[in-house]
């Protein structure tokens, strides 16, 4: 093949190349895709195989031709993307300029490449690694708020009434119209009166019930009952109450941890109190890389790729009117600049110090997320065999947190032991921080940083 390529015009990042390919070149490719095709097309007047090449072309010439054209361009785009030693940024853009049967080919391709980095040194940078105090009287506090939200029932008294907070047990049967339907039989039925969690007004209607008695109760069926025809239509409930029962405060004792899976007492306050360290630790582990993502960015200067800012302003403005996108445009630019500055110095730092994600942490990070879903291992694994892109993302994030780990190993740490209270100030002031950026970028779309305060049922691990 002879091809010739040259340099039209360059500036900074923005290359435009000059591609020469002859046309014997071309002559040649066609033939040989006609010879191809010779060989398994029949027509008509000609034994199969058959088929003179004179009599092909003048039937699939034009065909063959852009078929022959298509791949030769991309070929021959690579080979002098190469030969110029220039890593594309994004999807070059290619013109014809001369092309036809029995023609030599000419073309331009119009590049931005992507830049040259130089990183800078890291051993300047300081970032915070904070660890929570966490009290007794926190830790107390806790406890008390989970004995709060255990049920802890014991009978009533005989010949005693139903009341706000009371489990009431019951059988049901219900008819509509005086007519049975499907689902309107209920066994051995527990609610608690007040928290209308069965059919809404419900509740109310047993009020002032006791044990052994029937008590009636009409009500209209909800909106989403199951079967459609039913819904919103008035039922009669016959209802036999089997037992009443009152809310007992929960003793926090060492059986009260036992239930909860620890060993005792004094165990669940130290797993009480690992877990609210945990819930503060993720979101301050958040901040501060969030500052080390902003020292990285400003300590490194990047000529940018306009295809690449053009791109990132696509995905950042994609939700927004015209009008906002007008009004926003400049907060849009420096966010897409920052973005895509950030994310080459990051890039580099990885390629020059060979980090990669292996099959088996990939594995692995699944597997983390299947132990927080019990049950649905079989959902997740399908999940990611049916989309390829979201193993890609998940193989993203494990890449970029091994290297805000490299960068961690080399920069200035400093730890830092707050309070709660503390700990809460500095995750609310960064929540307002990013909410307000986050509104000029876009009126449309929010994220905040929230600390959770609900603390989950602690099991034994």
């Amino acid at each position: 093949m002879i091809m010739k390529v040259t340099v039209d015009s360059k500036k900074g990042l923005k290359t435009n190349l000059k591609v020469f390919v002859d046309k014997k070149t071309i002559e040649e490719k066609i033939l040989l895709r006609l010879n191809e095709l010779s060989k398994t097309i029949n027509l008509k007047g000609f034994r199969p195989g058959k088929v003179p090449i004179n009599v092909l072309r003048r039937q699939f010439g034009k065909a063959v031709y852009g078929e022959v054209l298509e791949k030769i361009l991309q070929e021959t785009s690579t080979k002098a993307l190469e030969e110029k030693k220039i890593k594309p940024a994004g999807q070059p853009k290619l013109d014809l300029k001369s092309h036809g049967e029995n023609k030599d080919l000419t073309y331009s391709l119009e590049v931005d490449a992507l830049p040259s980095i130089k990183l800078q040194a890291l051993d300047n940078i300081k970032f915070t690694d904070y660890e929570i105090n966490v009290d007794d009287k926190e830790i107390n506090q806790r406890i008390n708020e989970i004995a709060k939200n255990q049920n802890n029932f014991i009978d009533k008294e005989p010949n005693s009434s139903a009341e706000n907070g009371d489990m009431v047990v019951f059988d049901y049967k219900s008819t509509i119209e005086n007519k049975n339907f499907e689902g309107g039989e209920g066994k051995n039925i527990q609610i608690v009166l007040g928290k209308d969690l069965f059919i809404k007004g419900f509740d109310k209607q047993l009020i002032g019930a006791k044990k052994n008695q029937e008590k009636e109760v009409n009500i209209n069926l909800p909106e989403n009952y199951p079967k459609k025809e039913f819904a919103n239509k008035k039922a009669n409930f016959k209802c036999k109450i089997l037992n009443l029962k009152k809310s007992q405060k929960v003793e926090i004792n060492d059986q009260f941890a036992k239930n909860l899976g620890a060993k005792d007492l004094a165990d669940l306050k130290i797993l009480v109190s690992k877990q609210i360290k945990s819930q503060y630790k993720m979101n301050l582990d958040a901040i501060s890389k969030s500052k080390i993502l902003k020292e990285i960015e400003k300590i490194h200067e990047v000529e940018l790729p306009d295809s690449l800012i053009q791109q990132e302003l696509n995905l950042i403005t994609q939700s927004l009117k015209n009008e906002d996108k007008e009004k926003n445009k400049k907060e849009s630019e420096k966010i897409a600049q920052e973005r895509i500055k950030l994310g080459l110095v990051l890039n580099e730092l990885g390629e020059k110090n060979n980090l990669k994600v292996s099959e088996e942490e990939l594995r692995s990070a699944i597997q983390k997320q299947i132990q927080t879903m019990p049950g649905q291992e079989k959902q997740i694994m399908e999940y990611y065999k049916k989309n390829p892109s979201a193993g890609a993302n998940l193989r993203g994030s494990i890449y970029e947190e091994k290297i805000i780990n490299l960068i961690k190993s080399k920069s200035k740490l400093q730890k830092k032991t707050i309070s709660i209270s503390e700990a809460e100030k500095l995750i609310t002031d960064e929540h307002k921080r990013h909410d307000h950026s986050l509104e000029k970028e876009s009126k449309n779309t929010k994220k905040t940083v929230k600390s959770s305060k609900k603390l989950k049922k602690i099991r034994k691990k």
